[in-house]
């Protein structure tokens, strides 16, 4: 009855606020980080609906009213459209510019002509990583940018130098995430694999397999290989990189 109670005054709070004066979202900021200032508030702006104010922390969406005084965690959903406009939200906020990779830092694994690109963030010893691998080898015409993200464990290093130290990175890869087969190069070569975590952490990569489409929107954690189709038709890139 309490959540419900607060709910009701928030809903009331709000619907006031959108038939009365503007208010500067930085003074919303300003205000949530007084009142919660454990949170990194990275940004707060006035939606078109409701009299609701976007706050993002840490890439999490929730939302407050014009005086700061409740938070909604969850989505909102267009009841007309049936849409869900959080989610829709939250993929734009995730894009990153495809074009803006790394790309010296990434294994290159070539198929067919190579004309649909992605790129993936994955550690060696990433159960889903292992499944999507698997699951790629039968999708032709594709250059896949692999970024080695050795995030769950120490050995996830070890293995992760390995596969960048080996003559031929691409097939150490798929040897060890399809076949089983560990790489047995040295791993005294210099690696990028720090710069990848610096990366990748500067872009929310928090678990492995992330997937990152031409169009720039990221998916994280494995599709299912028709979903993954359906992604690559829908990607349209505005630039492309030059081979390497």
């Amino acid at each position: 009855m309490k959540i419900a109670s607060a709910i009701a005054a928030f809903l009331t709070a709000a619907v006031a606020f959108s038939a009365g004066a503007q208010v500067d979202p930085e003074k919303v900021k300003a205000e949530l980080r007084k009142k919660v200032p454990e949170a990194q508030v990275d940004s707060v702006r006035k939606t078109p609906y409701g009299g609701l104010f976007e706050v993002v922390v840490g890439g999490e969406i929730f939302y407050t009213d014009a005086s700061a005084s409740f938070l909604v965690l969850g989505s909102v959903v267009d009841l007309k459209t049936k849409e869900n406009v959080t989610e829709q939200r939250m993929r734009q906020l995730n894009k990153v510019d495809f074009s803006a990779l790394p790309f010296d830092s990434a294994v290159k694994i070539v198929r067919g002509n190579g004309s649909r690109r992605i790129a993936i963030f994955a550690d060696p010893n990433c159960g889903y990583c292992k499944r999507f691998e698997r699951d790629l080898l039968g999708v032709s015409d594709i250059t896949v940018y692999l970024f080695l993200y050795p995030i769950l464990s120490p050995d996830s290093m070890e293995k992760s130098k390995a596969v960048w130290c080996s003559a031929d990175r691409g097939k150490a890869w798929i040897d060890m995430m399809v076949n089983n087969v560990a790489p047995t190069a040295e791993t005294k070569c210099a690696t990028p694999i720090d710069k990848v975590l610096a990366f990748g952490q500067q872009k929310r990569v928090q678990g492995t397999p992330t997937i990152f489409f031409e169009n720039g929107e990221r998916v994280p954690g494995a599709m299912s290989i028709t979903d993954f189709e359906k992604k690559l038709a829908e990607a349209k890139a505005p630039a492309r990189v030059s081979s390497r």
